[in-house]
């Protein structure tokens, strides 16, 4: 049986932070995608399962041999592709035994693997790197290529459990396909975290990781988020009930507590006017007393109920902010000519006759193209960052801000509050803190160094400088936004753009996130020529 097995599972990081306590799930054949928040421990998960951790309690047990593919692979740029895919020692061999050298250690070496060569060119083929030679250099390649790489590698080990992290990370749009195509035929027990949605709808069931818990969910990805609002307009109705009873238990306690008030007043001017002993007097108020404390004190008992199921509603709620922004300042008429580059060449990059481009109006524009072809240097070219060798360009007097896949742009020693100021120095401290409460960094989160921020937080701190900075930007480059971010902060990054009035040209495999942000203006890049697709 092809399974991962998960047993009371708890792991902490050294300074005693806990990641799991007493996880327990099991997952079974067929392919699976793994969704939670950044920092929830999706990567830690699977290299406990993995075996490169070790958890403090709790046991982890798979039905078969495991391979495991991280989101940055542990290699260097002098391995050669034979010694990635595991091959090489059996290859040379191979070539030792058809050069006549028929020693006995040459043959235990290829054991069963006679075909290796056919087999490794065929798994090659499949993910689009049939054309690499067994002894080319690791460091030749490009990153998608060493995904890809790493990929053949794990599958030529022929797992009964695949645990990839973060697989479609690099990879261009064909590349994005053919790995698509290879999960979908591979049988199995797949394991796999991603924020590709196109990917994750690839998936047979969904297994979410939030609050120290596992929950399966059976369909794909758009069923499952089909599923999640379902449950939340559920929650939402439970809490605003909730919210009502406890209101009206709140009420008639309050009420009650007057009516006895006023009954004891009463009793007292009533007991005096009717002149009884002093003795049943006292009797009688303190009986009236008693009452009110039973009434009261049931009253408090339903209004205690009635907290613990607000609580109890709220629970469910999932805490998924969202961003609020209207960036007026950034709007760009229609027709305005932001950029325009003529004949520009780099190096044999873009060579010839060079290339030509115009970005006019609050285009919204898509730079595809295969990894190596050039898409970065032109927006650096673009932002300014690069100069070119040849050719002429011109820009509005408008600001262009460029985000790199790096997200360098702040000072990572100084908080996000003090890179703001940077940034927007004439903008008086209030309405700047009220700025950054609408990208999430309300209170101390504002004052946190940019050092200690995840990447979905350091992107909306550097969406904060450029979007809200002075002058606004009219033109804004963004080299693979979402690479890295989870799938909330795709979100938020898709709310933060769908203010933005402003022209963009932007880097992306991420067809969905293209969709969304209301692309209209496509641009591919190969061989050094830049087409309308």
């Amino acid at each position: 049986m092809f399974d991962v097995v998960c047993s009371n599972l708890s792991f902490s990081w050294p300074d005693d932070t806990p990641v799991f306590q007493d996880l327990s799930f099991t997952v079974g054949a067929g392919r699976t995608g793994l969704v939670a928040p950044n920092g929830a421990g999706k990567s830690t998960l699977l290299r406990l399962i993995a075996g490169e951790l070790r958890p403090a309690t709790g046991s982890v047990t798979t039905g078969g041999t495991v391979g495991y593919l991280p989101q940055t692979l542990p290699l260097t740029g002098d391995l050669t592709v034979a010694e990635v895919l595991g091959v090489a020692d059996v290859i040379g061999a191979l070539d030792a035994v058809e050069s006549g050298d028929v020693r006995d250690e040459h043959f235990t070496t290829i054991g069963d693997d006679w075909d290796i060569e056919e087999r490794t060119r065929a798994q090659l083929d499949r993910l689009g790197l049939g054309g690499l030679a067994f002894d080319r250099s690791l460091r030749t390649l490009s990153g998608g290529q060493v995904v890809s790489l790493g990929l053949a590698a794990q599958l030529l080990k022929r797992p009964d459990v695949l645990l990839l992290d973060e697989p479609t990370n690099n990879l261009d749009s064909e590349a994005r396909h053919r790995l698509y195509d290879v999960l979908t035929d591979w049988n199995g027990c797949l394991l796999l975290v991603s924020h590709d949605r196109a990917l994750l709808d690839r998936m047979e069931r969904i297994a979410e990781l939030t609050r120290g818990e596992l929950r399966l969910h059976g369909g794909d990805f758009t069923a499952y988020e089909a599923a999640v609002r379902a449950e939340q307009e559920v929650a939402e109705k439970n809490v605003r009930n909730a919210e009502q009873e406890l209101k009206r238990e709140k009420r008639e306690m309050q009420q009650a507590r007057e009516r006895a008030e006023r009954r004891a007043s009463n009793a007292a001017r009533n007991l005096k006017n009717a002149g009884l002993p002093r003795i049943f007097a006292g009797t009688m108020k303190r009986g009236a007393q008693e009452s009110a404390g039973r009434a009261g004190q049931m009253h408090a008992a339903r209004v205690g109920d009635a907290k613990a199921r607000l609580e109890e509603a709220g629970r469910a709620l999932r805490d998924e902010q969202r961003l609020a922004l209207e960036l007026p300042d950034t709007d760009v008429p229609a027709g305005r000519t932001v950029f325009l580059g003529e004949r520009m060449r780099v190096g044999e990059l873009f060579a010839g006759d060079g290339l030509d481009l115009a970005v006019r109006g609050p285009e919204r524009i898509a730079l595809t193209g295969a990894n190596g072809s050039g898409k970065t240097t032109l927006l650096r070219l673009v932002s300014g960052d690069l100069a070119p060798d040849g050719g002429e360009i011109r820009r509005a007097d408008g600001r262009v801000a460029y985000l790199s896949q790096r997200l360098d742009l702040l000072d990572p020693a100084r908080t996000v509050a003090e890179n703001f100021a940077v940034a927007a120095p004439d903008r008086p401290e209030a309405e700047r803190m009220n700025l950054l409460a609408r990208f999430l960094f309300r209170g101390a989160r504002a004052h946190l160094p940019v050092a200690v921020l995840s990447g979905g937080e350091r992107l909306r701190a550097t969406l904060a400088c450029v979007l809200c900075a002075e002058p606004a930007p009219q033109l804004l480059l963004l080299d693979e936004p979402t690479n890295n971010l989870d799938l909330v902060g795709i979100a938020q990054l898709e709310s933060a753009l769908g203010a933005y009035k402003g022209a963009f040209v932007v880097v992306s495999h991420d067809e969905r996130f293209l969709d969304t942000i209301g692309v209209n203006r496509r641009l591919r890049l190969s061989d050094g020529v830049l087409t309308e697709s």
